[in-house]
């Protein structure tokens, strides 16, 4: 993705290793969202985290996630490329009070993408506000941060019989 040198990126968030930037409104540009190390040298177990997310990218479906386009160096650092479904992070919708009526369409929202990345045969393990999107107005949401996510078992085997003595 030679064209990222034609954006300029806004941090969203910086938390541990990664931060994540947001593309900065263009008509002509697709707006993107990157997730890069902190660290001019990230730690090998950052690097995996990236690479495993874009790993993941023909089973995360737009509708409910950030979906990965790229893994490629940008400024010097690998960095994860992602479409941006738009909305705020959670993260910055807290800590001032809700109305009812957007509250329970992020709320809605949240359990039904949850409900798809299930679907789809993922745990996330890393569910927080920092890697939720949400539009209030509309109550979409996606998830993104899926470096440490695990694809669910295909079958699940039956449960035991209970023996208790009684």
């Amino acid at each position: 993705m030679d064209e990222l040198s034609h954006y300029v990126f806004e941090p969203l968030w910086a938390e541990g290793d990664f931060v994540l930037s947001r593309s900065v409104r263009d008509a002509a540009l697709a707006p993107l969202l990157i997730m890069a190390p902190v660290l001019a040298q990230p730690a090998p177990e950052s690097l995996q985290r990236l690479a495993h997310a874009y790993a993941l990218r023909e089973v995360l479906e737009p509708a409910w996630a950030t979906r990965p386009l790229a893994l490629v160096p940008h400024q010097g650092r690998p960095t994860l490329v992602l479409a941006d479904p738009g909305g705020a992070l959670l993260a910055h919708l807290l800590g001032t009070p809700w109305e009812v009526t957007p509250f329970l369409r992020v709320a809605i929202g949240l359990a039904a993408t949850l409900g798809q990345l299930h679907t789809h045969g993922l745990l996330h393990k890393d569910i927080k506000p920092a890697h939720i999107l949400a539009n209030t107005a509309t109550g979409e949401v996606w998830l993104t941060g899926f470096g440490i996510a695990s694809r669910l078992p295909r079958e699940h085997p039956a449960p035991e019989p209970l023996n208790r003595p009684r």
